[in-house]
């Protein structure tokens, strides 16, 4: 009797089982990081977005003096691609001084990549001597920004 009970038991834990209906399970990720850093020259295009120093970004990467953002808030236009320094990234070695967030600014633009504004190296359909931005001024006495 005991049998036929554990039996009836199983069938009865199966029938429940496979009248469950299964539904896909949905993954969501969200994350907000804030306002873009405010940098006198622009941040780098990877966490945690340090300032990057005078340099780093070619004239392409302003318009009327404002940096028209990198990664998440890069807000310039879909085929973007514009020059940069990337002597200048620690990634690569540069161990210089980094502006901090506010501070003002420094000096050099010797480009040897181009960029797109998501941090993927690419063609530029343009040398980097020729430059497009309108706007963008270097500094005219070691300090400040046009």
């Amino acid at each position: 009797m005991l049998r036929w009970k554990a039996l009836a038991l199983a069938a009865l834990a199966m029938v429940l089982v496979s009248s469950v209906s299964t539904t896909p399970a949905q993954v969501s990720v969200n994350i907000n990081l804030g306002p873009a850093p405010v940098c006198p020259y622009g941040y780098f295009d990877y966490a945690p977005y340090d300032c990057a120093p005078y340099g780093y970004y070619g004239p392409d990467w302003f318009v009327g003096g404002v940096f028209i953002g990198a990664g998440p808030w890069f807000h310039g236009p879909k085929n973007f691609a514009g020059h940069v320094d990337n002597r200048f990234d620690p990634r690569n070695g540069y161990k210089g001084p980094l502006p901090e967030r506010g501070e003002q600014a420094f000096s050099h633009f010797h480009p040897n990549e181009a960029r797109d504004g998501r941090g993927n190296t690419v063609k530029a359909p343009h040398e980097p001597t020729n430059e497009h931005s309108a706007g963008y001024a270097k500094p005219a006495h070691g300090g400040g920004h046009h």
